[in-house]
């Protein structure tokens, strides 16, 4: 994710190329402000210096768009976290709304612009069919920033932001197999919401990780149709301890609380879905998978600030070389954290390949 700088973007800037920052392209409606050393917006106000106001209100403002839940303490509420925590240290304002379905995607962006945001961010791709909205004149003085898993085509008025799963949770995987090993344990669970494309995969990377240090484990996946209904969580997690499993990975949405309490009680392995909660104690999490939207967005953030988020451009996150994706143990030995450590500098060099690694060992 990149970011940009102290000017506004007009209908020209919107003409820009791939690599040309917003800054570059600003609008020239702004004119110095000598008395306060900011910039007057021609629509009235003071903004200070280097504050990317685009459409000249004299404020900055980021509006954001989820499909998930924003409050399940998890995926989907750290996009809009990463924003609020951000955007209130440069005294920025954040509009968002959360669980918004893909059929209201498109209207949800018009409205925030018709707002005046400066900034249209979806929390992930399932919302791409809001993108036509960047092509409107309402959305005329808007960056775009959108996650994408490949499924989205770059055009010039959005910046993509996209990571390769089989990174991050194939390392997942490998850093519960080197728990398994210490405690001499052979099975683990994947327990996630709908059997789509994108939990197949993060299934098949997942029981990959482990295969890479335990080649014999046994990984069982269970799809309870929701990632966010509790119940069923509890109900997949409790069949998968009666059936022996040592490591439990819940798998996106709000019930990863109600699932990892639950192993929780039998001291199971267990992983969190894309943010940091080392720190956690109810309920606790002995690895941190860190690939979470709000991170990702954050780093975003800051270059928005800077001046230098580029449209037209995608950035691709690569464990082992940017801070984000990752994955931390939230105990283990010294040892165990210098084999996760390495493993993941082999994928930032290009030693390991995820693809090829899931392929062999994620059947």
């Amino acid at each position: 994710m990149e970011h940009r700088r102290a000017a506004r973007l007009a209908g020209a800037a919107l003409a820009c190329t791939a690599m040309l920052s917003l800054a570059a392209c600003a609008e020239s409606d702004v004119t110095a402000d000598k008395s306060t050393g900011g910039a007057t917006a021609a629509g009235g106000g003071t903004v200070p210096p280097g504050e990317p106001d685009l459409n000249g209100d004299g404020k900055v403002v980021i509006g954001v768009l989820s499909p998930g839940d924003i409050n399940d303490k998890g995926y989907y509420q750290s996009f809009v976290d990463g924003a609020d925590a951000f955007a209130k240290s440069k005294g920025w304002t954040v509009i968002k709304r959360g669980s918004v379905p893909t059929t209201e995607a498109l209207n949800a962006a018009r409205a925030l612009c018709q707002q005046k945001v400066d900034m249209v961010a979806l929390g992930a791709s399932e919302l791409k069919d809001a993108i036509p909205a960047s092509e409107e004149a309402a959305c005329a003085k808007t960056a775009w920033y959108v996650p994408t898993s490949g499924n989205i085509q770059q055009t010039p008025k959005i910046m993509l932001s996209t990571d390769d799963p089989n990174q991050s949770i194939l390392t997942a995987g490998y850093a519960a197999g080197i728990l398994m090993q210490s405690r001499g344990a052979t099975k683990a669970a994947f327990v996630t919401g709908a059997q789509a494309d994108f939990t197949e995969a993060a299934a098949k990377a997942f029981k990959a990780g482990i295969r890479t240090v335990l080649p014999d484990a046994t990984v069982t996946t269970t799809y309870t149709g929701d990632l966010n209904d509790s119940a069923k969580a509890k109900e997949a997690v409790q069949a998968q301890i009666d059936q022996g499993t040592q490591v439990v990975y819940p798998y996106l949405g709000g019930s990863t609380d109600a699932a990892t309490a639950l192993a929780n009680t039998k001291k199971l392995i267990t992983l969190t879905p894309g943010t940091d909660r080392c720190a956690s104690t109810a309920p606790k999490f002995d690895v941190s998978v860190i690939f979470s939207p709000g991170d990702y967005f954050t780093e975003a953030l800051k270059q928005f600030a800077d001046g230098k988020l580029a449209m037209g451009v995608e950035k691709v996150w690569t464990v082992g070389k940017d801070p984000y994706p990752t994955v931390k143990l939230c105990g283990g030995t010294a040892e165990q954290k210098q084999k996760l450590d390495a493993f993941m500098k082999d994928i930032g060099d290009k030693k390991i390949d995820p693809a090829e690694q899931v392929r062999r060992l994620g059947a």
